[in-house]
């Protein structure tokens, strides 16, 4: 069982789930199979796909990354039989399910794994009447799947070990965080936690204290916040002070036992279902499905791109997707005796929604955002990566000067172009050139000079051997070009 098969990935069932699966590895630049047996569901998926594609563009596409690279088929075998990896995304019935699976286990090679996105369901229970109960797994994923990182990954009791791990390094292929459950129990761990809160908002819901959405605000005003970068334990040990969740339990543990939260659910009583109907149907005032998701698939984004450089949560997955998909991207790293293209052309991306202001333009710090990752895919172009920058040495900007040509708005796509214009053992000299990539039309210039560091001793460092031969070959065919008219600085030779 290979760590991550080949590149066709399968879907079973179209909803919701199932289409957020196809847009995910579609967006890892996968073929997809997908098959739905229920009338309109090609129309549906596609409709679905094209949705949430400019959501999974403002993420990062990875190479190869396309819609049309989505296929529907006719027969549940067919998506058995390309795939080298296989979702199941039908609905939550467990017959059903085991049904859907078998078919598959009939026809999949015996090394391809089976993973099914239950969010509840035992995998033992799936697993009955398997050929190869082995190579099933529950990957549980979270809406929208092709945003949000989590996947519970749950074995059952004859999963094997190599189909956990290759269910993880899958998972993790499609920028996601798998999350390995130590042992079977009903409803995993995320959707036990969030059924706590939700049974607590239905009783305080049902006797009148608040709206859904006053409910909804003491969420997402307060500790939805905090949650999406520590998660509740980390939390509550900031909550301790400088004692940690040492003094938070001194302090906060006795209004445990306050019989202030229920663990019983209250009857769906029919003024209780209508208090939910009527105060969701409020709070989406008018707008329609489509209008509410892409508010939030923008808002996600924007939360995750946030958190990028903490660390921190889906911070962490989103960086390491960017890497990825800028080093996938890039041409091959500098080889010596290699031909060096003059200008170099390492970047190109889209203008993305939180890119513009309120005239729907660039605005100016995405203009320094963008020029930041052509600058990243130079320094990969000559060997500076993520382990360079770990062993203690990367380049620091000390001077960046824009000069604007024409505006460019959402959407929009954008190439650059690289010229260095000079370097030493400790210095930088770069000019990028900002186009438009469809009119060819000069967008902005964008000139640099940057100083190689100890990161470490916090000072100026020479350049090790290897960027700085890359730099040395750069620099003797780009010398052959024009100096930009706009170029104003200098460093020595």
């Amino acid at each position: 069982m290979t760590a991550v098969p080949r590149s066709t990935f399968g879907v079973a069932g179209a909803g919701v789930i199932g289409a957020g699966w196809a847009v995910r590895a579609l967006g890892r630049g996968l073929d997809v199979v997908v098959h739905d047996p229920a009338p309109g569901a090609e129309r549906r998926l596609r409709g679905a796909v094209a949705r949430a594609w400019p959501a999974v563009s403002r993420l990062g596409l990875h190479p190869g990354a396309d819609p049309a690279r989505l296929t529907f088929a006719t027969a549940l075998d067919e998506v058995a039989a390309r795939s080298g990896f296989v979702q199941e995304a039908v609905p939550e019935d467990l017959d059903r399910k085991r049904g859907v699976l078998a078919a598959i286990d009939a026809v999949a090679d015996a090394d391809v794994v089976i993973a099914s996105s239950t969010s509840g369901l035992r995998p033992t229970a799936l697993q009955d009447g398997l050929r190869h109960p082995g190579r099933l797994v529950v990957g549980h994923p979270f809406n929208p799947v092709y945003l949000l990182p989590l996947v519970e990954v749950v074995p059952g009791v004859q999963t094997t070990a190599a189909t956990v791990a290759c269910a993880r390094a899958v998972y993790d292929d499609l920028d996601m965080h798998p999350l390995v459950v130590r042992g079977e129990i009903d409803g995993f761990l995320s959707d036990r936690m969030l059924e706590a809160v939700w049974r607590e908002m239905l009783h305080l819901l049902a006797e009148g204290v608040a709206t859904t959405a006053e409910l909804d605000e003491a969420i997402c005003y307060g500790p939805g916040l905090r949650w999406a970068a520590m998660g509740t334990s980390l939390t509550y040990h900031l909550a301790g002070g400088e004692g940690g969740m040492r003094h938070m339990l001194a302090q906060f543990g006795p209004a445990l036992r306050w019989p202030w939260a229920r663990f019983d659910a209250p009857p769906l009583t029919p003024a209780l279902t209508d208090a939910l109907i009527d105060g969701t149907e409020a709070q989406a005032a008018g707008r329609s499905f489509a209008e509410l998701e892409q508010l939030r698939d923008d808002a996600l984004v924007s939360v995750m791109h946030a958190l990028r450089g903490s660390g921190l949560g889906a911070g962490q997955v989103a960086a390491r997707r960017e890497a990825r998909t800028l080093a996938a991207g890039a041409p091959q790293r500098w080889v010596a005796g290699s031909d060096v293209p003059a200008p170099l052309a390492l970047y190109a991306c889209t203008v993305a929604p939180d890119w513009v202001d309120y005239n729907r333009h660039m605005t100016e710090s995405a203009y320094l955002y963008a020029f930041g990752w052509a600058s990243d895919a130079f320094f990969r172009y000559i060997g500076i990566d993520e382990a360079y920058r770990g062993a203690g040495h990367s380049y620091y900007t000390v001077e960046s000067h824009l000069v604007y040509h024409r505006e460019v708005g959402e959407g929009e796509p954008l190439r650059f172009t690289t010229q260095l214009l000079g370097h030493d053992r400790t210095r930088l000299h770069l000019f990028h050139t900002m186009w438009h990539a469809r009119s060819g039309d000069l967008l902005c210039t964008n000139e640099q000079v940057l100083v190689h560091v100890d990161t470490a001793a916090g000072r100026s460092a020479h350049v090790p051997p290897l960027p700085l031969s890359a730099l040395h070959a750069i620099g003797a065919m780009h010398d052959t070009l024009p100096r930009p008219d706009r170029a104003v600085m200098r460093i020595g030779g």
